[in-house]
């Protein structure tokens, strides 16, 4: 079993940074591929950043590129959101997933970030 723990969220005011991390557990694995999900009341749940484990290739979404980076370390199976420059509607609870090399899927239970104005 893969167990997946968010940390990092809390409340910030807007303009200010917050680090998130996700640290996987379980059984040994081979990760594909982790990535970060937004959640926000009365919407889909979105996607935000990626990042290829082997490689470190990233890819962010239109919303938070250049404000959020995604990173990696992989001896800790840890993944990384460094948020900056939030604002309001950077507000809802942060997810991670991870794909894993069979493509199987696993997902944190989420922290909340709340950004006030």
């Amino acid at each position: 079993q893969v167990q997946l723990v968010e940390s990092g969220g809390g409340l910030v005011q807007a303009g200010d940074s917050l680090r998130l991390s996700c640290a996987a557990s379980g059984r040994a694995l081979g990760i594909y591929a982790m990535h970060w999900f937004r959640q926000t009341p009365g919407k889909e749940c979105d996607f935000l950043a990626a990042i290829a484990w082997k490689d470190g290739t990233t890819m962010y979404a239109d919303s938070v590129k250049g404000r959020f980076t995604i990173s990696r370390d992989d001896p800790q199976r840890t993944v990384y959101l460094q948020m900056n420059s939030l604002n309001t509607e950077d507000t809802g609870i942060y997810y991670c997933k991870l794909t894993d090399d069979a493509g199987m899927f696993y997902w944190g239970k989420g922290t909340l970030v709340t950004v006030s104005s």
